[in-house]
């Protein structure tokens, strides 16, 4: 028996193939998975660093910003490298991933590492302020907002590392 299809059926067919392909590209966006695995794996290695550098287990560290690795550093790397083994070292998207890690590693291991040494400093300076003065008893400034240059250097090995693993597997 010959079906025939009205323009209703051809509409509908095509909106739910373009929402089953939509809905099922998250598992597949090996970028988007290389980016937040890198980033949830420094995140989970900086309890290690710090243990090792500090001989204590600090669980806060999974959610701080700075210390070993950058986790904005293997966040960017892997997208970057994802990016590039997918689409090509000449894509848009590539060029566009490129400058968003020179900004962020920049930022990571220059202003926010500054930023980080200044708090350092006013804190040390409202330590030593007499206990009468006004500022004697405010809240410390965080201090651990950036990243040396080998952390950052770190942090984009690691993402480097797994965007080609990521890759390799899939």
């Amino acid at each position: 028996m010959d079906e025939v299809m009205t323009m209703a059926d051809v509409a509908a067919n095509t909106q739910a193939s373009t929402t089953s392909s939509a809905s099922s590209s998250l598992p597949s966006n090996l970028p988007l998975i290389s980016a937040f695995l890198s980033f949830a794996l420094a995140q989970f290695l900086k309890i290690f660093t710090t243990w090792y550098k500090e001989k204590r287990w600090d669980s806060k560290r999974l959610l701080d910003s700075g210390g070993m690795p950058s986790s904005h550093s293997a966040t960017v790397s892997a997208l970057v490298v994802a990016i590039g083994l997918q689409e090509g070292a000449g894509s848009s998207a590539f060029a566009v991933a490129v400058v968003l890690a020179c900004i962020v590693m920049y930022d990571a291991s220059g202003v926010r590492l500054h930023a980080g040494r200044q708090a350092e400093l006013l804190n040390q300076i409202v330590c030593e302020l007499p206990p009468e003065h006004p500022l004697s008893n405010v809240r410390p400034l965080r201090d651990s907002l950036g990243h040396t240059p080998l952390q950052v250097v770190a942090g984009g090995i690691l993402g480097c590392i797994i965007a080609f693993f990521i890759r390799k597997s899939n």
